[in-house]
């Protein structure tokens, strides 16, 4: 599973903007950008992009609705 990890984040890093919430769009952005040998190594390294790109897209929701209703907080009391 290190394998796995260490190689997702490389290529998160690198190609940040190829990589979205679809499973088969990130197996084809993984045939494209690494070297895999075997489908089962790349669809768990799609995988695992996949979950971490969804992961980072519900934190970044939830950071701005809590921003919105911190904000939406202050005017009310402001009134």
């Amino acid at each position: 599973m290190d394998r796995v990890k260490r190689m997702s984040n490389e290529l998160l890093e690198r190609y940040p903007d190829k990589f979205t919430i679809d499973f088969n769009e990130n197996k084809e952005a993984v045939k494209s950008h690494a070297m895999v040998r075997s489908k089962e190594l790349r669809n768990k390294i799609a995988g695992f992009i996949t979950s971490i790109v969804n992961r980072n897209l519900a934190q970044q929701n939830a950071s701005m609705a809590y921003s919105e209703d911190a904000t939406e907080s202050r005017e009310e009391t402001q009134e």
